[in-house]
């Protein structure tokens, strides 16, 4: 068994032989993505562009009820509010 002065060392060696590895792995992912940046003529914009999220623009959303008491309005989402909870929502539709 090891002592614990040569499990150090082979910790060592191991730590610079990881970082060798992910230096040498990182140089030829690089020079991969070049490669396919310069083939087909891509751009900055194309990789990392900030685009609204598939679902379509965030924002508000319209409300789908209305109390006739207060005319508070509720979109339908989280919570139920207390004038409609426990309650036939088709009543309150908008």
């Amino acid at each position: 068994m090891p002592s614990y002065q040569e499990l150090l060392a082979q910790r060592e060696q191991l730590d610079k032989q990881i970082k060798e590895a992910i230096q040498r792995e990182k140089a030829d992912g690089i020079a991969k993505a070049k490669a396919i940046i310069e083939q087909y003529g891509l751009e900055a914009s194309d990789l990392f562009s900030r685009k609204a999220s598939a679902r379509g623009p965030s924002g508000k959303v319209a409300p789908k009820y209305r109390d006739p008491v207060t005319g508070e309005t509720w979109t339908g989402r989280g919570k139920a509010p207390k004038w409609i909870e426990g309650k036939d929502r088709s009543v309150f539709s908008i």
